[in-house]
């Protein structure tokens, strides 16, 4: 028998290691991408409004911004046990974990739309750099949350979250590296938007 009848033939584990890397790997540029769209409205944010009145005098408030923190934190705490419950083969669990993210996901959408209200009664997007650096910041922050919440649904309507030989391969893992990165993005934008102008007003 000669070596190449020999070798054995790609199993449906190695016809989906290639599409596996290619998917994650696409979903690390997006984030990047997206990464920079952040890093350039955090300096149009400092390079506009800071040194504004409305930065001094009328910060805005923490309670719903901190609330707000803690829900995405724990949804990612939530999301990431739902992903090593999958990696044992626990597909309930796993769909669970990514149902309560999603809930997650809503109420924060929910929350920000009661501190837009109380924060549209101090000052607008229209109002002036501030204003408008502030509200492009948090608002394109919360289209990101909601995409993030479509992904995890889609992963919902999957027959199979986790590993298979058909596309789309991973999805819960891809879904969950980019709901990671809202999360993070969010952390910022409570620390620098909100707590940093209640310590230099």
């Amino acid at each position: 028998m000669s070596a190449a009848a020999a070798r054995p033939l790609p199993g449906p584990e190695l016809a989906y290691a290639p599409d596996a890397r290619r998917g994650t790997a696409a979903m690390a540029l997006f984030i990047a991408n997206e990464a920079m769209l952040f890093v350039m409205l955090f300096f149009a944010y400092f390079y506009l409004g800071y040194g504004s009145p409305e930065w001094r005098d009328a910060p805005p408030k923490l309670t719903l911004a901190l609330l707000m923190l803690v829900v995405l934190v724990a949804s990612s705490f939530i999301l990431a046990w739902g992903e090593r419950r999958l990696r044992r083969g626990e597909r309930r669990a796993a769909r669970i974990a990514t149902t309560v993210t999603v809930l997650c996901g809503l109420a924060f959408l929910g929350l920000q739309a009661l501190e837009y209200h109380e924060r549209l009664q101090v000052i607008r997007p229209s109002s002036n750099a501030y204003g408008s650096t502030f509200y492009a910041l948090t608002g394109i922050h919360g289209l990101h949350v909601t995409l993030g919440v479509l992904m995890l649904v889609y992963v919902l309507l999957l027959p199979e979250p986790g590993e298979g030989v058909k596309p789309p391969h991973r999805p819960l893992h891809n879904a969950a590296l980019y709901w990671h990165f809202v999360d993070v993005v969010w952390v910022l934008i409570v620390a620098l938007l909100y707590v940093v102008p209640h310590f230099t007003s």
